[in-house]
C-alpha cells in the first residue's frame, strides 16, 4: 500500500506513485466558531471523501479577532463570514497593533482544533493549517479600499503594521508545528496586477511572504495559494513551497504551462462553480481526467482553484475523488 505521504512526495518530486493525489477543501460556517465542532466537521469531511491531505479551513477572522475585528455568518455560498467591524480606520491605527499571544483567545482556539485533529488522525492523513499572508490580514483589518489608500498616503505606517502581523503569524506557525501539522496552506491574495505592480508587491507582499514561508521551513507539505486573476505568477516561481495552487481554469496559467515554472507539484484542474457546483459527476470526471492527462498525471495534485463552495453536491465531490483512480 502506498501511503498518502508517499503519494504526495512523489507528486512533489514531479513523479507519480500509484496514482495522482487529490484534495478538495471547504469552509465549515458556524462550526468554525468552536474548536471542537470545527475539528469534528473537518474529520467528517476527510473521512467521507478520503482525500490525500486535509486542509484546515477556519474563518479568515480567526487570526484577527484578538485585535478586535468583528464578523458574522450571513449565508455566503463559499462559507465565508462577512466583516462587520474593522479596527484600522486611520494610518496611525497601524501603529496601535501589538503582537498577540498565540496560545490565547482566537488563535489559541485554533491551536486547540489542531490538537484534536492530530489526536484523531494520527497517521491516517496529513493535515495543513491555513495561514493568511500579512497583506491579506491587513486587508481584513482595514478593508480593501482603506488599506490601498493608506499604502498610497503613508506606506511606512502600513509597513509597521505588517511587521507586527508577521511577528504574530510566525509565532502561530511555530505553535502549530508543535501540534503536528505537516505544513501550512499559505493564502496570498494580492499577488495580482489588479492590486500592485511587481515592485509594489515585492515591497508590501513578497518581503513578508518570504518571512512566513521561512518560518514554515522544514514542514514537508507547504502549499502556496495565489488567489484571484491577473496573477504576478513570478511570485510562485520564487517562493519555496512543495505545492502551488491557483485558479488555473479561470485565470491561468494552465497546469501544463506552470509545471515547469514552479519547484514542486501543481494543484488544480477543476472549476469550482461551473463544474463542482453546477456540473454533474460525469462532467467532473471528464474535466479531472483532462487536467491530469495534460501533465501526464505526474507532478500534480488534483484540486480546485480555491475553496469548494458549500453548495457543491456530494456526488460531484465524490466524482473528483474517484477521478484519480486508474
Amino acid at each position: 500500500m502506498v501511503s498518502k505521504r508517499e503519494r504526495l512526495e512523489a507528486a512533489i518530486a514531479g513523479e507519480v506513485a500509484d496514482r495522482p493525489p487529490v484534495a478538495l477543501w471547504r469552509h465549515f460556517p458556524v462550526d468554525d466558531q468552536d474548536p471542537a465542532r470545527q475539528a469534528e466537521a473537518h474529520l467528517h469531511f476527510q473521512r467521507t471523501f478520503d482525500f490525500d491531505f486535509l486542509k484546515v479551513t477556519p474563518a479568515s477572522s480567526f487570526c484577527l479577532r484578538d485585535w478586535g475585528v468583528q464578523d458574522e455568518w450571513r449565508g455566503e455560498t463559499e462559507g465565508t463570514r462577512t466583516y462587520t467591524g474593522r479596527v484600522v480606520r486611520e494610518p496611525e491605527d497601524w501603529s496601535k497593533l501589538e503582537p498577540l499571544e498565540v496560545t490565547e483567545g482566537s488563535l489559541g482556539a485554533q491551536l486547540a482544533c489542531l490538537e484534536r485533529l492530530r489526536d484523531a488522525l494520527g497517521d491516517e492523513a496529513p493535515f495543513i493549517q491555513t495561514v493568511f499572508s500579512p497583506l491579506a490580514q491587513a486587508r481584513n483589518l482595514a478593508g480593501e479600499e482603506c488599506l490601498l489608500e493608506h499604502l498610497h498616503r503613508e506606506p511606512a505606517a502600513v509597513e509597521a503594521g505588517l511587521h507586527v502581523i508577521t511577528e504574530t503569524t510566525v509565532r502561530f506557525i511555530e505553535a502549530a508545528r508543535q501540534r503536528g501539522i505537516s505544513g501550512i496552506f499559505y493564502a496570498v491574495q494580492h499577488a495580482s496586477y489588479r492590486s500592485f505592480d511587481e515592485a509594489g508587491y515585492a515591497r508590501f507582499g513578497e518581503l513578508y511572504d518570504r518571512r512566513i514561508l521561512e518560518a514554515a521551513d522544514g514542514l514537508w507539505l507547504n502549499v502556496l495559494h495565489l488567489h484571484g486573476e491577473a496573477l504576478i505568477f513570478g511570485v510562485a516561481e520564487r517562493l519555496p513551497a512543495a505545492v502551488v495552487n491557483w485558479h488555473d481554469r479561470d485565470a491561468g496559467p494552465s497546469l501544463k504551462e506552470a509545471q515547469g515554472r514552479v519547484r514542486g507539484a501543481v494543484c488544480g484542474g477543476l472549476r469550482r462553480s461551473a463544474t463542482l457546483v453546477l456540473g454533474d459527476p460525469d462532467q467532473v470526471l471528464q474535466e479531472a481526467r483532462e487536467a491530469l492527462a495534460s501533465v501526464g498525471r505526474r507532478g500534480v495534485v488534483l484540486g480546485a482553484g480555491c475553496v469548494t463552495p458549500i453548495t457543491a453536491p456530494f456526488g460531484n465531490l465524490m466524482a473528483a475523488r474517484r477521478a484519480v483512480e486508474a
